[in-house]
């Protein structure tokens, strides 16, 4: 029901279609990264396309092409991923940057055991 009321106005179904198609294809690419920096970059991607979905669903929303309710659920879920997917990048860049730390702690080198202790 959705996909057909929406169909109508095929400016906004493409646009749709597009920012949300795409949010699956660069989430693919982050998860094929070669290094943690270019995961948390491909996150990004999904982050924008992800927001612009929602935007998408927004306008839908309010401009009562369809009714509310059958796009509540979704618009929840849609903001629901972007959370996650925000939570992911943050996570991806600050582990990067603690890997990168040099430690306080002195390096303590393990001892042989002594012999006839």
């Amino acid at each position: 029901m959705l996909c057909l009321v929406v169909w109508q106005h095929k400016s906004l179904a493409r646009q749709l279609l597009r920012s949300a198609t795409s949010v699956g294809a660069n989430y693919r690419a982050a998860c094929r990264a070669q290094s943690r920096p270019e995961f948390a970059a491909k996150l990004s991607i999904v982050v924008e396309e992800a927001d612009e979905s929602l935007y998408w669903l927004e306008l839908i929303q309010e401009s009562k092409l369809v009714k509310s309710e059958l796009l509540t659920g979704i618009i929840k879920e849609a903001n629901e991923l972007v959370a996650i997917m925000l939570a992911s990048r943050k996570t991806a860049k600050t582990v990067g940057r603690l890997a990168n730390r040099k430690s306080t702690i002195e390096n303590r080198q393990l001892r042989e055991p002594r012999s006839g202790a």
